[in-house]
């Protein structure tokens, strides 16, 4: 497995096919679990046809957080090889101000911590996102 992270507009805009949230709610970081598992994961899902990928990430954001407030930026965009096959996602930073109820979809709980938890449904590939994202907000802290 492969992680490789582009610049801004260096992947065409129709490869994108996923939008991954790494999200903070009262200086805790923000992870999801699917109401089928019992591991932790990023909010993230896939792109629906025709949707823009920043559309995508808003929508994942509320749908799996219940994100009803909150200041979202682009990072960059990353793809994942596994063997031979690559695919192409964004990743995005939320600063969530305000939560509301959580939707009646696929994720069962929100949890929120102070570092990444230890229990991640993909460990291979979640800190290193998590990890991306951190460094790109580091930046803007003076």
């Amino acid at each position: 497995m492969e992680i490789e992270f582009y610049e801004s507009g260096s992947i065409d805009n129709e490869k994108l096919l996923y939008a991954i949230v790494v999200s903070r709610y009262n200086g805790k970081w923000v992870f999801v679990r699917h109401k089928e598992r019992s591991t932790w994961e990023i909010p993230a899902g896939h792109r629906e046809e025709n949707e823009d990928i920043n559309c995508t990430a808003k929508r994942e954001l509320f749908e799996e957080t219940g994100a009803k407030e909150y200041e979202i930026t682009y990072i960059c965009d990353y793809s994942l090889k596994i063997k031979e096959n690559k695919s192409y996602a964004s990743l995005f930073f939320a600063e969530i101000e305000k939560l509301g109820e959580l939707p009646d979809y696929e994720i069962g709980e929100v949890g929120f911590f102070d570092e990444i938890p230890k229990n991640l449904t993909y460990p291979n590939i979640q800190p290193k996102l998590h990890n991306k994202v951190k460094e790109e907000i580091n930046k803007f802290v003076f």
